[in-house]
């Protein structure tokens, strides 16, 4: 007689005992970083770049993208300061007058970009949540704009060195660094367009 009873009994216990919990989120915002870097070209570095922030982060949008446009500048600054020095040191040791052009002139292009970031980091600190839908947008799509914009100056900046296969280890250091600005770029517009995304909706 008592068989039946344990039986529903165990019954009882069964669905709370079988049941298991998904996983929660990381207290860090980590996952959430990885998930947003899934919508960029490049994962891989994105998540390796901002996952090192990850307390600061945690779950916003908007300061995620904001601190991928502020890395972009930052690694922006620094290969303006290694070309004005490798222009410097050009002249100084007599390079041809061509290569000297080219490095001055990727500079100015990415000075250009450094203007166009920290215009971008302005709007995003200044937008208006709490404003229209139509007022978000126009300031979402100026960030996009000058983001995207970026992309031309880096392409200008290296498309100077195609006509000179001679400047060896110098056009592949270049290249090099402004590629990698390059890929923190696009990682930046991909999350200030995911961030733009889910605030309309």
């Amino acid at each position: 007689m008592m068989k039946p009873i344990l039986l529903l009994l165990l019954s009882s216990f069964l669905p709370s005992i079988l049941t298991v919990d998904p996983p929660l989120p990381s207290p860090d915002g980590s996952d959430f970083i990885c998930t947003s870097c899934n919508s960029t070209l490049y994962p891989d570095l994105c998540f390796c770049t901002l996952s090192t922030f990850a307390n600061s982060i945690l779950n916003d949008s908007n300061r995620l993208a904001r601190l991928a446009i502020s890395l972009s500048l930052s690694n922006t600054l620094h290969v303006v300061s290694y070309l004005q020095t490798a222009s410097g040191n050009c002249v100084d040791h007599g390079c041809d007058g061509p290569t000297a052009a080219i490095l001055r002139d990727c500079s100015e292009n990415l000075k250009n970009v450094v203007d166009k970031m920290r215009d971008s980091m302005k709007q995003m600190k200044e937008l208006v949540s709490t404003g229209s839908v139509q007022s978000f947008s126009f300031q979402m799509s100026n960030v996009k704009t000058w983001l995207s914009a970026a992309f031309t100056n880096h392409y200008t900046c290296t498309d100077g060195f195609e006509d000179f296969p001679e400047v060896g280890s110098i056009k592949d250091d270049v290249s090099s660094r402004v590629d990698n600005v390059k890929k923190l770029t696009s990682i930046a517009l991909a999350l200030v367009n995911r961030y733009a995304d889910k605030a309309i909706l």
